[in-house]
């Protein structure tokens, strides 16, 4: 299997709400072209309906769907939900867990426990874990219903400014313009060449995941309520259950030696089975449940603070792709357009015209930078849930003094999504590892 075959791959479960979408060709301009049909595209075109202008979507896969299997959704995703009345479609297909606990992956033992129930309590808003699939299909279906023109089975190949907006070009040649272009098309961005030349990142790190019907799962005494993370060298594994409760998520991560050595063929199961040899018994028993024909190379991309370009904007994994430490990933790119969203309702004048170079001149003040303390401290937090002795000692130690409401380490980021830089909230302090004698 191909690394392309393995991100593109999926089952029943992992895509569910694959949903293939009659084409609507309108003939009209749209004021918005979004390119990519993903969690970030379909937010972002939903949102932008929702602001009065019209929309069209290009995705160049025939049908719309999501690959993958559990993630988890902050308080900032979920009041962005709930301002776009989705909340409670939401809760009826996630999990409310009621805590999240990080444990040692070598002897179990907690690290830190943080009562959901509290987060909601300061931040106003539930945390969540929910299925890709799932909330991809919410968006999807606020979008049939909100009036967006969805075409599936259309590959976008070029991107160019014009007088009054900017084009898009597909692989069969034809082409389509509005007022602006919004480019959710991802880790490999062709619109992103436009602004910078990078290459994506290899962490040398590799997912594996599995979801489960919850009855293979509860033999292994599983926590049904919390959100678990077990941290050791070199590797994590994740647990939560999904889908009212009816099924169980789990993800691996590891560094794969073969890709620390250059080899091509890396992240295979036996590296994952090398990984994760020496850890407790919980994560031994959940192991047998993960897929093992595919995998998930993990890249990102260095930060850019710069994601405009004429009416060209970036949006999503295509300005931004993280790390998955932060779980910040996809709620990063609902949060764009819903940014983009809230400056084109601020930016008409009292005819009804729309300034877009003020609106893009104000979204691209603000997320790139808020994106990039996402994208630079997911790199950190990897590194210090992967540490080997004598540091995961020194970190252990550390967080056993952490009060886990210390609400400084998430109130940058579980709190309300800023509009303007100076509604961004100052980071943490990172706390330095000590020596330990244990």
């Amino acid at each position: 299997m191909t690394d392309n075959d393995k991100t593109t791959a999926m089952d029943a479960d992992a895509r569910r709400e694959a949903v293939e979408v009659q084409e609507v060709t309108s003939g009209r301009r749209a004021d918005v072209i979004v390119i990519g049909g993903g969690i970030g595209g379909l937010s972002t075109a939903v949102n932008l309906t929702r602001a009065g202008l019209t929309v069209k979507l290009y995705e160049r896969q025939a049908d719309f769907g999501e690959v993958g299997a559990g993630m988890q959704i902050a308080s900032n995703c979920t009041r962005i939900l709930d301002d776009m009345g989705l909340l409670e479609e939401a809760k009826s297909l996630g999990v409310l867990p009621e805590r999240m606990v990080m444990r040692d992956a070598l002897d179990a033992r907690p690290l830190l426990t943080l009562d959901l129930g509290r987060v909601e309590e300061r931040y106003g808003h539930p945390y969540m874990v929910i299925h890709r699939s799932d909330l991809h299909g919410i968006f999807l279906r606020a979008a049939l219903r909100a009036g967006v023109e969805l075409h599936g089975g259309t590959k976008c190949v070029g991107y160019d400014n014009t007088a009054v907006g900017a084009r898009v070009t597909f692989a069969d040649g034809t082409f389509d313009e509005a007022d602006v272009v919004i480019a959710a098309d991802g880790m490999h961005s062709v619109a992103r060449k436009l602004l910078v030349s990078d290459e994506p990142v290899n962490s040398a790190y590799v997912a594996y995941r599995g979801a489960v019907p919850i009855a293979q799962a509860r033999a292994n005494d599983i926590d049904e309520r919390a959100v678990q993370v077990y941290v050791g060298p070199g590797c994590h594994f994740v647990q939560y259950g999904l889908r009212g409760g009816e099924m169980f998520n789990q993800v691996a991560v590891f560094e794969s030696p073969k890709a620390l050595r250059g080899e091509e063929d890396w992240g295979t199961p036996d590296e994952l089975d090398a990984a994760f040899a020496a850890t407790c018994e919980p994560v031994q028993k959940g192991l047998p449940l993960m897929w093992r024909d595919r995998w998930w190379r993990m890249f990102d991309r260095n930060p850019i603070l710069n994601w405009v370009t004429g009416r060209i904007a970036l949006l999503g994994d295509a300005a931004h792709p993280p790390l998955q430490y932060m779980a910040q990933g996809a709620i990063m790119a609902i949060e764009d357009g819903w940014v983009l969203a809230e400056h084109v309702k601020r930016s008409r004048d009292a005819d009804g015209a729309l300034d877009w170079e003020a609106v893009l001149a104000a979204y691209n003040a603000v997320r790139p930078e808020h994106c990039r303390r996402i994208l630079t401290t997911g790199r950190v937090w990897g590194r210090l849930w992967h540490l080997r002795d004598p540091e995961r000692l020194q970190r252990n130690a550390v967080f056993d003094s952490i009060d886990p409401h210390y609400w400084a380490f998430t109130d940058w980021v579980w709190g309300p999504t800023a509009l303007f830089p100076a509604d961004e909230p100052a980071m943490f302090r990172p706390i330095p590892l000590a020596p330990t004698s244990v």
